[in-house]
């Protein structure tokens, strides 16, 4: 019990060390080492002089905590250290480098890992990612083309001489949203990269390390794949359960995934793993029983059951390299390396005991494993596996000689009973893992693993794998082809009740404190803790008796709700969507969406990507009001997603929204946009006013019915909300002109603004900026925008009347509060700040 205590506690100092906003120096870290040192001579010391079991816990724990948050920061001052100098930042370098990982091919962009060998000018990270964009420009609603000319053929161990554009990695920075920077610091991906000209291929270094071979192994499969694939409404699917390449998979498929609570089958997962183990353990053991050597079986001269580890665990390492060698194939290879470990040294380990190695295992070969939500829903999910079969293997069938064919059925309905528990328990134990990443939980994943389980598990990933190897093979076209033809239809019968289950409402589950995530964690594991016999006696016995109850704990994560305004207040959460707008104003019970941000592609945009995952995490499903200043693509391309994502009762723009609306479904081949329940337009004098939060616009003076194209930025809408204590002005677009007539017409000061036209230099005239007299202006920044957005000038003309600038490009999403104690102001960022995020001006 004292090794796992050990364990938990040194896992808990790495998590601690990658809370830290900035690292320690290094004599705070030598002190950690110290404190370890001393920790581990005392327990040595107390164990002679007077041995009792509380000396190893009161210093055995901290000395694990502290182990572990020392090497973690060591390792990360050494990660951070590798960084993009800033005279190489949005310039171009010339660069040697080599291929490290499985491209992803899109038909006009290619992207990689890469390690570099050569930089001019030096100051370049050794790991980068590489983007080799096509060239030409592409709208954002035409199809993605093949390039021209097209790209060679890239993979794993080429070595080439690019010419790369060079930024640090710098992501969107929302409340309760995917931190992109935490993920690629965690890779060891230091700097993103844009290939300019034509690169040159000097050679190839097809054997440089396992890494490379590995990855070269799987471009070959995906190679070979390709054509069986081609066509195939799923075929990115089985190439996913063959080789881990997701690419491809569409965005649909994977909310299908997500609400059926499927998306774990279709990565590689332990299950996959550990079914492929089994089976090369058992044909390692029939062959070994078989085999004969200088006369002697081979049995006689070494175990059959140890043989069989050590094939498992070969071919379990072969199929995790194969995979891409992610946290989950990690967690599994590691557990079935201490399992034949065990085996080979006649060791015997509970399930615990297994777990907590492997996690030991990970964390020392990875200290940022425990940033990925993997690590935590794959370790969570074999606790409880582990937990539920110890206690339902104690039940026992009641007849005590059954006849045969009785004692197969007992046999039968005691496995169907043992599934149906184990499908429970991981359902509703990784519920509050679940809800804090994704803010829903999904009904329908038992019934949706039910049979998923079976149908991935026993007949697609298999035949998907047997579809890999026969087409590696020269002469297996037809074999592969019916392969892939079988694999296929089983999946394609399979999606079919999936896809109507993952229509049926799930329950929102809005951000809310840490607390309660724990708690319900809490509650479930006490609920699902083993019975183990008769081992537990008087307190804990009647203690487990009523354990059932202990699942209540999940109640208050489930009807959470956020604090809201109080009548008179509202919140205002500009999002960080780039180069675009999205602003979100919240009152005691209703909300408003003014603009929607860009769209980036057609299958791209910044509603799906950041606004209805913060509506969502907000607790909010509908909005009482949509306004789409104007028709440009920055503001107005998300539009399509947001209606498609929540209610929206009423529209606002400042052009023909149906008429525009069409148009992009026809742009799109997709179907018409799902409509609000009432559109109008947005003109000066329009108000309405709801929890004691006045909306008011002041431009455009009128809108005229003409086609959207040719709607200039000074038809913007402007929105103004007053409450009982602060005012904010959202301005669109609008340009100098609009200000002018707007202060002709008697503008009155306001707390806060958002700069029109994304502090572009046509805007923030002098007069406006001394008419609303501001005190906090925030601009919705991309950046190293094309634009040059926001304006130096601008930025000074603000500055000057003596208003605080936010910018998101900076500091993230901006998020204001308008309360009767006063207007508070925060930046996501600087409130959520981690070490590894870039550094801002």
């Amino acid at each position: 019990m004292l090794g796992r205590g050990l364990v938990v506690s040194g896992v808990l100092g790495v998590v601690a060390a990658h809370h830290l906003r900035s690292l320690p120096s290094p004599w705070v870290v030598g002190l950690g080492l110290l404190v370890v040192v001393a920790c581990g001579a005392l327990g040595s010391w107390c164990a002679r002089i007077r041995p009792h079991v509380a000396w190893q816990w009161l210093l055995g724990l901290p000395m694990a905590a502290c182990a572990g948050f020392a090497v973690t920061v060591l390792c990360a001052q050494h990660r951070l250290a590798q960084g993009l100098d800033d005279g190489n930042v949005d310039r171009v370098s010339r660069v040697v480098l080599r291929i490290e990982s499985l491209p992803k091919l899109q038909p006009d962009r290619v992207s990689f890992v890469a390690r570099v060998l050569q930089a001019h000018p030096s100051g370049v990270p050794d790991v980068i990612r590489v983007s080799w964009p096509a060239s030409g420009w592409r709208s954002p609603y035409s199809e993605a083309r093949a390039a021209n000319p097209p790209f060679p053929t890239l993979h794993a161990g080429q070595v080439w001489r690019m010419a790369l554009v060079l930024r640090p990695v710098q992501a969107a920075q929302n409340l309760h949203a995917f931190d992109y920077e935490r993920h690629v610091f965690a890779a060891g991906i230091r700097a993103q990269a844009t290939v300019r000209g034509q690169p040159e291929l000097l050679e190839i270094q097809p054997w440089h390390s396992l890494s490379i071979v590995a990855e070269r192994a799987r471009h070959e499969v995906r190679v070979a794949m390709a054509p069986y694939l081609e066509g195939l409404r799923y075929g990115a699917v089985l190439r996913a359960l063959a080789i881990g390449d997701q690419d491809g998979v569409d965005d649909a498929d994977w909310q299908v995934f997500n609400r059926s609570g499927l998306t774990h089958l279709v990565s590689i997962s332990g299950s996959h793993i550990t079914m492929l183990a089994g089976l090369g353990a058992l044909c390692m053991a029939a062959a070994w029983r078989r085999l004969r050597w200088k006369g002697r079986s081979l049995v006689e001269r070494w175990p059959v059951r140890r043989a069989a580890a050590c094939a498992a665990l070969v071919v379990a390492w072969l199929y995790c390299l194969l995979a891409g060698w992610e946290v989950p194939a990690q967690r599994t290879f590691m557990m079935l390396a201490v399992v034949a470990g065990a085996q080979a040294l006649q060791l015997r380990l509970t399930g615990s005991r297994v777990l907590s190695l492997a996690a030991v295992v990970v964390l020392a070969l990875d200290p940022w494993a425990v940033l990925a939500s993997g690590f935590w829903l794959s370790f969570m999910a074999v606790a409880v596996l582990l937990a539920v079969g110890i206690d339902g293997s104690a039940i026992r069938p009641t007849a005590t000689e059954p006849a045969a064919a009785v004692g197969r059925f007992t046999r039968i309905l005691h496995g169907l009973k043992l599934a149906a528990r184990l499908q429970w328990g991981v359902t509703w134990a990784l519920a509050p893992a679940l809800a804090w990443l994704f803010h829903e939980i999904s009904l329908v994943s038992p019934f949706a693993n039910a049979y998923g389980i079976p149908v991935i598990e026993m007949v697609v990933t298999p035949i998907s794998l047997l579809l890999a190897a026969a087409a590696l093979v020269p002469g297996l076209h037809a074999v592969a082809t019916g392969l892939a033809t079988v694999a296929h239809t089983a999946l394609t019968w399979m999606m079919q009740p999936t896809e109507w289950l993952a229509s049926l409402p799930t329950i929102s589950v809005p951000a809310g404190p840490a607390w309660l995530y724990l708690l319900a964690c809490v509650g479930a594991g006490v609920a699902l803790w083993p019975r183990r016999g008769g081992q537990h006696s008087g307190p804990a016995r009647t203690c487990l008796r009523y354990r059932a109850w202990a699942w209540l704990a999940l109640l208050p994560m489930a009807f959470w709700r956020p604090a809201t305004p109080a009548e008179g207040e509202w919140d205002l959460y500009a999002l960080d969507v780039g180069q675009g707008s999205a602003l979100l104003v919240r009152t005691s019970r209703h909300a408003v969406l003014f603009d929607a941000g860009a769209r980036h592609a057609r299958d791209s945009d910044e509603g799906a990507r950041t606004i209805v995952p913060a509506l969502r995490a907000l607790g909010l499903q509908r909005l009482d009001a949509l306004v789409v200043s104007h028709a440009d693509l920055d503001h107005a391309g998300g539009v399509r997603s947001v209606l498609a994502g929540a209610q929206v009762e009423q529209t606002f723009s400042s052009f023909d929204l149906v008429h525009w609306s069409a148009r992009e479904s026809r742009q799109l081949e997709a179907p018409d946009t799902p409509s609000a329940l009432a559109m109008s337009p947005c003109v000066a004098g329009s108000h309405w006013r709801i929890d004691g939060v006045s909306f008011e616009f002041l431009w455009p003076l009128d809108v005229q019915a003409v086609r959207p194209s040719r709607q200039a930025n000074n038809a913007s809408c402007v929105l103004r909300v007053r409450g009982a204590h602060h005012s904010v002005l959202l301005t669109g677009d609008i340009e100098a002109a609009a200000e002018a007539r707007l202060v002709e017409r008697g503008l009155t000061p306001v707390d806060v603004v958002v700069a029109a036209h994304h502090g572009s230099r046509t805007s923030s005239s002098a007069a406006f900026v001394n008419a609303v007299a501001a005190r906090h202006v925030i601009m919705q920044v991309g950046r190293w925008n094309r634009h040059g957005h926001p304006n130096e000038a601008v930025l000074s003309r603000w500055e000057r009347a003596g208003a605080a600038i936010w910018r998101t490009d900076w500091q993230g999403g901006v998020n204001a509060q308008s309360r009767a104690k006063g207007l508070t102001m925060y930046s996501v960022l600087e409130s959520s700040r981690r070490y590894w995020h870039g550094r801002r001006p």
